[in-house]
This record gives structure tokens, sequence and C-alpha cells, in this order.
């Protein structure tokens, strides 16, 4: 009898995605997926129209010309080192489809993004994880990321800002992890699609730091608000753009044509206009809000320094009791880990929220709360 191949296993639904399903059943406040509640601004929306009907087309699998030069005089990079995907998701996929196979392994950290698992899963490596340290706040465990490096290892993958965490990179973690990797002669893939979103100092970007050896990914659906339009790009050393290009050709080929002009002549106005300040400061007042409403509750949070995530200790609870009978919905700390266990209680929380939204979905937090230990 035919069958689908057993890496089907790795293609379950995901919690973002059960979650977002079960709070559209239930009518809860979905502060579980990261999708922004605001639509994106207006000049990206005119410019798509722009678009349609004159940039319509198949676009080279390495992106549209305007876009990949926008793209780099934003991030001061050379256009020939910039590839366009569909979304910063494909481009990790592409990423692991380039970088490493079958007896590789890849290290990375827990609490983890959910793609990065299967992803080298499906590219035939092992994924070897190195849990964070969790005090007053999210740390990396220097000592423990070498420890877990072995001589089948080929990449560091990292995110920063950090999601789920919501903690950056300080200089001096950066250095010693491309330190680490010189060391050892590792790739890294530098996951880095909330580096606009940031509430004092800027994230440290490893490529600035190793331009030889690190794959920088980004995304306007994280910077513009757009997740849904599934524009991102990556970064690669020099003269390696071609190679990761002809890989993601196999896939989607290219992302959608009009898009692609739209967040072209979109990227200049949002620097220009000071889009992405403003969108920080709304992003600080929402976390802020969120953040004092949990402590208001008496529990337990670790603040964010970027993304639009918050995680909270809330101990025994469940989030599918809670997005049933509380009608809000959030993600489980253990969704974020795979070979060691969670912090108990952990939980996450997105804030790209209306305010309004979260306001309500802190009542409701409080009176499940209450009935809970009533």
């Amino acid at each position: 009898m035919a069958h689908l191949h057993p890496r089907t296993q790795l293609s379950k639904e995901s919690i973002f995605a059960q979650m977002s399903r079960l709070a559209a059943q239930h009518g809860a406040i979905n502060l579980g997926q990261g999708f922004p509640s605001n639509p994106p601004p207006a000049f990206l929306q005119e410019a798509a129209r722009r678009a349609i009907g004159t940039v319509d087309q198949y676009t080279p699998p390495i992106g549209l010309p305007h876009l990949r030069e926008a793209v780099a005089e934003d991030l001061g990079v050379s256009p020939e080192n910039v590839v366009i995907t569909a979304g910063g998701t494909e481009a990790l996929h592409a990423l692991a489809e380039a970088l490493y196979g079958p007896g590789d392994e890849v290290v990375m950290m827990e609490p983890y993004f959910d793609v990065y698992i299967p992803q080298a899963r499906m590219a035939g490596a092992e994924p070897v994880m190195v849990p964070m340290r969790l005090t007053e706040r999210w740390e990396v465990d220097l000592a423990a990321l070498e420890r877990a490096i072995t001589v089948r290892t080929q990449a560091l993958l990292l995110t920063n800002p950090y999601n789920p965490t919501g903690s950056l990179l300080s200089r001096a973690e950066a250095e010693q992890i491309v330190a680490l990797a010189r060391r050892h002669d590792l790739w890294i893939i530098s996951d880095e699609v909330y580096d606009e979103l940031y509430f004092a100092e800027p994230p440290i970007s490893l490529r600035e730091l190793a331009p030889e050896r690190v794959f920088s990914v980004g995304s306007a659906g994280k910077r513009l608000e757009a997740t849904g339009w599934r524009i991102g790009w990556i970064v690669t050393p020099p003269g390696l753009a071609p190679q990761i290009a002809g890989m993601r050709q196999w896939s989607s080929f290219c992302s959608a044509a009009p898009l692609q002009a739209a967040v072209a002549e979109a990227l200049p106005i949002a620097r220009r206009e000071g889009f992405y300040q403003k969108l920080r400061e709304s992003y600080k007042k929402r976390r802020d809000l969120l953040e004092q409403g949990l402590k208001s509750m008496g529990l337990k949070t670790f603040s964010s320094a970027g993304t639009y995530f918050l995680t909270a200790l809330l101990p025994n609870l469940d989030a599918e009791t809670l997005v049933r009978e509380g009608k809000v919905a959030i993600i489980p700390g253990s969704a974020f880990y795979l070979q060691n266990p969670a912090p108990k209680g952990l939980f996450r929380f997105a804030f790209c929220k209306t305010e309004a939204e979260i306001e309500q979905a802190l009542e409701r937090l409080e009176g499940y709360l209450k009935k809970m230990h009533s």
C-alpha cells in the first residue's frame, strides 16, 4: 500500500496555528500567534496598489533588483549579497537546505522558534539544543554552547532579537559567539526578523562582526506589520547569494512580484519618515501595559527588550483550558523546548495587538485566575 514519507510527521499543526484556531472557535482574544492587529502603513498599501497591474510576472529567484537594492541600502550591504524570499520562514528553509544535510548537527538554543527543528530534520541534520539560563532575565550559556559543538556541527542557529524570550544578545555575547564560530569554522544563521523592534539599545547584527560566515535573515512582514505578505530576505557572505537563490527556486521560485515592488518602494519611506521609531514607541507602550497588568496579578514577568513578545510564569495554568474557558489565547513555554524541560509555568504573550485587546485580555485572565483559586 502506498504511503506518505515519515517526514510528513514533521508537518503536524503548529501550536501557533492551533491556538489561533481555538481562539477563533471560542471567541478568545489571541495573544498567542504573533500577527499585528493594526493594518500595514498606508504608504505600503498605496505602493502595492500601484504595483498591481505593472509588476505581475515572475521575478528572478534571487529577487526583484529594485528590492534587493532597497534592502541593501537600508542595511548597508551590497545588493549582490541579498536574496529575496517568501518571508523569513522560507529564508530559513533555503539556508537549511543549502548549509547542512545527513550526518550534520545544528546547534541552537532553547527556547526556540518552532520552524527551526523540522527544517533541520527535513534537511537530514540533527538539532542540538542548548538551554538558555533563566534567572531574573534570559541569558546565553556560552560555556554550554561550546560544549554542544562536535566534529559534526555545521552551523549555529541564533535569533536576535530573540523570539520567544524578547531578549537581545549583549555585545560581549555576540563577540564570543562569533569567536566560537571562527574557532570551530562554523556557519552562523542569524534570524534577525525583529531587527527594528527594540526598546532601548538597538540589537547587534552578527553579520557586522563576521560577514564572511554569517547569513542574516530579515522580514518586511515584521517591520511593516504585514506578516501575510511573505516578503523576507537573506544577506549572505560575499559570493554566495546565487547558490542560495538557486536552492529556493525549487520551492517558491519567487515571492509575489507586486508585493516585492511595494516593499522596495516602502523601505526608504519607512526609514525617512521615522516609521520604525513610531512603531517601537507604540509597542513599548503596549508592552508596558501588558507587563504591568500581569504584575498587578502577582505574576512573575521577564521584561522584553525586543520583538513583540513577553514571557511570564503562570503556574498550574493549561493553555487550552484557558482559551476555552477564559477566552484568552497564549502559548505554553513547553512548545519552545525539545530536549530540555521548560521552566515550570512559562508562557509567551504577544503584545502586537491593540491596547483595547490587551486590556480586555488582562481582565479576562484576572477573572479566570480568581475563579481558579476560589
